[in-house]
């Protein structure tokens, strides 16, 4: 979840609005933003090979005297990056990206003991039993609901109808919002999102939902109830809590890591295994593939193909010096292909004789608080769908559906058929 926000959800945009019922309101990313690559893959591999610590050609800076942009694409420099929250700084993004709409008190711009300290506070509320409860009494609620709505039509559009509602409605159930409010919840989520272009816009939402949450918050401390807002609300640490600043931007951070993320990677999930009939059918009869296959598809297709780093002292990476000050960014997507880790990694293959862990999710002190959240959603997802729609396929003459984006990656859409 931190990760999905350092280089992603700066720059999500909304396009439109489909309708306006709820199971309709929908939001198209920014093109400009997300990008129209189609393949971005063969340059990552070219700039892997050929130049795996890459400066950005100094022509290129808006002003000369700018600081250096160095592009990491190897796994094992990726990690070390990751891991060295002391060299390589998040701070950054409170300073240059998302304080002014989060708040100084977002989590994805701490380092060290600030960052540990809440980190530890609010990751309790996302301990397994907590999990387990979320999946059964919400997520699987959520995913029916969203089928009831297009399993007697023998077809659906699934990125308007499934992907982008099922998280955000499962995020506003953890946090324990009236169902009266889903959709205001659902419109402040877009806003947020939409920070980059329209920052006024998300300035206005965000402090929207602070005045909405302070509320449920006065409530929740004096009446608990089986919610994530009541967690953050009493948790205690070595008798240290959180603050109200604290909690507010801890929402407003999962508005668009909570989303943004989940949704991506639940459409690819499903574009990928509908795109492979063979593999797909080797799920749908052994479900113990299940994991395998979200693990790839993570994999194969990084719904964040980038986050960044600030270099806080003159360092190197693999013998490249990098001054202070220079911004670090790190390719996911390129060290999630890396040859000398994956055989065939431009493949998807849910059967890898030796499948090697993915770094989509990041990695060290900042690694995704929200990653095993998105793997439960996932699963539900891909279970349910095949559960209640038999023979699930591609419609094979939609208008050439596909995966694209160089930041953000995802499906225009998933038009399907089943009987």
């Amino acid at each position: 979840m931190e990760s999905s926000l350092e280089q992603g959800a700066a720059g999500a945009d909304v396009d439109r609005h489909v309708g306006d019922d709820e199971g309709e309101e929908f939001g198209l990313f920014d093109d400009a933003v997300a990008g129209d690559t189609r393949d971005p893959y063969p340059e990552l591999a070219t700039a892997r090979q050929e130049h795996p610590i890459q400066r950005l050609d100094s022509s290129l800076m808006p002003h000369e005297e700018s600081a250096p942009v160095f592009f990491v694409y190897r796994y094992d420099d990726v990690s070390l990056v990751l891991r060295d929250s002391e060299t390589f700084s998040s701070g950054h993004i409170i300073d240059l990206i998302m304080g002014p709409v989060m708040g100084e008190h977002i989590m994805l711009g701490m380092d060290g003991p600030r960052h540990r300290r809440y980190r530890a506070l609010v990751s309790t509320a996302f301990r397994p039993k907590v999990m387990a409860q979320w999946e059964s009494e919400l997520a699987d609620g959520v995913a029916n609901e969203l089928i009831d709505a297009f399993a007697g039509r023998g077809g659906a559009e699934l990125v308007r109808e499934f992907t982008f509602p099922y998280p955000t409605k499962i995020i506003a159930g953890i946090l324990g919002l009236p169902r009266d409010d889903y959709r205001q919840f659902q419109r402040w989520s877009i806003a947020i999102l939409s920070f980059l272009s329209k920052q006024e816009e998300a300035i206005a939402a965000s402090q929207e939902v602070k005045a909405y949450v302070a509320d449920i918050l006065e409530d929740r401390r004096r009446e608990p109830r089986q919610d994530l807002i009541s967690d953050l609300a009493n948790v205690e640490l070595d008798g240290e809590r959180l603050s109200d600043e604290e909690i507010f931007s801890f929402v407003r951070l999962l508005l668009p890591a909570g989303v943004e993320t989940t949704y991506r990677s639940t459409g690819n999930l499903l574009f990928t295994l509908l795109s492979d009939p063979g593999q797909l059918d080797a799920v749908r009869s052994d479900r113990g593939l299940v994991a395998q296959a979200i693990e790839e598809s993570l994999r194969f297709e990084t719904p964040l193909l980038n986050i960044t780093r600030l270099a806080t002292r003159d360092t190197e990476i693999d013998g490249v010096p990098i001054p202070s000050g220079s911004t670090v960014m790190l390719m996911l997507a390129a060290a999630n292909r890396e040859e000398t880790r994956h055989a065939d990694p431009d493949r998807f293959d849910i059967g890898r004789d030796d499948p090697k862990p993915h770094i989509s999710f990041g990695h060290g002190p900042h690694v995704c608080l929200g990653m095993h959240l998105a793997r439960m959603e996932m699963r539900v997802a891909l279970n349910l769908l095949l559960d209640r729609l038999p023979n699930l396929r591609l419609d094979p003459q939609a208008d050439d559906p596909h995966i694209r984006g160089q930041v953000f990656r995802s499906p225009t859409a998933i038009p399907v058929l089943f009987d």
